[in-house]
């Protein structure tokens, strides 16, 4: 059989180009996966109990992208969903993104608006120029006492780095809030696909010029099939052999537990920010799927060196090895890089979508 594309990965990436390729443009896909199940880290399915669990830890679609979002509804209806966090810091429970209800709670104060969060928090910070580093644009934000107990060691315990070893990037992604809004995101759309992220990639995937090897090695089909162009969702130094050393990735292990009640915690998420506990975060499925169900599901999440790579670790050493593999991509004419693991980049699955949109339309070899 001959391909005009073979696209390595169903994730998210692999998924909407094979389907943009072949809806598009009338192409022959074959997607290879690995695993075996399409959907990548997104994947969901319904476990022993029947509470629809997310595999690979929680997934909340949230964007401000009409485009992405009008483009996902093609393949699912939604639920609406925001979602709402709280961290655990010493048995109590406060609001995350930090807002006023977290300043007042953890100061014991009793501030009413806007502008007097900002004249308190204004008192806290510590003014770092330049911004080097996640430690410094957080005491810039927030101050010394609430980046201690919410930010040093809940990031120790994600990334085995302190904040002041890794890029900005990291906890600028976490706003601060000077209102009461608890929600996680601010984002036009939030919603959850409303029969699961599985059901969305199997519409996704149904097109006739779409054919998917599952449990399948990609470099083992490399001397079977005929095509003309490879898209790579996977990551970068696997592909190049690890010719300048390993990409250094965090993993996660998820210990997963029933309860024969309706809800195990109060929210759908918990993250526990101090060390007093291994795990990272536990997340009760029922709250983010709205399943009417009388028992109910968690995971907690175990952040790990080695096993199946989840999230680049941004720091300039790492992006200095990552580029010496970008610039020997760039090198090759028919092979297309995409996604969280091929690009190395700490992308949401909103910017994974509008980014494989974009190389689509963009790119004049694939259209």
């Amino acid at each position: 059989m001959k391909y005009d594309y073979l696209i390595v990965g169903a994730g998210f990436a692999g998924a909407v180009m094979a389907e943009r390729l072949a809806s598009q443009s009338n192409k022959k896909v074959l997607i290879v996966e690995k695993r075996n199940h399409i959907g990548g880290n997104a994947y969901d399915e319904y476990d022993e109990h029947g509470i629809l669990i997310h595999k690979y830890g929680p997934h909340i679609f949230h964007t401000n992208s009409k485009e992405v979002f009008d483009y996902l509804s093609k393949f699912t209806e939604w639920r609406f969903y925001e979602h709402k966090v709280l961290a655990n810091y010493q048995g109590e429970l406060f609001p995350i993104p930090i807002n006023r209800i977290t300043i007042n709670k953890f100061f014991g104060l009793n501030l009413e608006t806007e502008e007097e969060v900002k004249r308190f928090l204004s008192t806290k910070i510590e003014k770092r120029f330049p911004i080097l580093n996640s430690e410094d644009i957080t005491v810039n934000q927030v101050g010394r006492e609430l980046f201690e107990a919410f930010f040093k060691n809940y990031t120790k315990k994600q990334w085995n780095l302190f904040p002041n070893e890794l890029s900005p990037s990291v906890c600028g992604r976490i706003p601060v809030r000077s209102t009461d809004d608890c929600r996680y995101f601010s984002d036009k759309y939030q919603f959850m696909p409303k029969e699961g992220y599985t059901k969305m990639f199997e519409k996704m995937l149904s097109h006739k010029n779409i054919e998917i090897a599952l449990d399948t090695d990609y470099k083992n089909l490399m001397n079977e099939i005929k095509f003309d162009k490879l898209v790579y969702t996977g990551p970068i130094d696997a592909f190049f052999d690890y010719q300048f050393g390993k990409l250094p990735y965090r993993s996660i292990r998820f210990e997963y537990d029933y309860y024969e009640k309706q809800n195990y915690q109060s929210t759908g998420q918990v993250n526990f920010v101090d060390m007093k506990e291994e795990y990272t975060r536990v997340t009760e499925y029922k709250y983010l799927t709205l399943q009417d169900a009388a028992g109910t599901t968690i995971s907690k999440e175990f952040s790990l060196k080695d096993g199946e790579p989840y999230y680049p670790i941004p720091t300039e050493q790492n992006r200095e090895l990552f580029l010496k593999y970008r610039a020997m991509s760039g090198t090759l004419r028919n092979v297309i890089f995409c996604g969280r693991l091929a690009e190395y980049q700490y992308y949401n699955m909103d910017q994974v979508v509008a980014n494989a949109i974009h190389l689509t339309r963009l790119n004049q070899n694939l259209l």
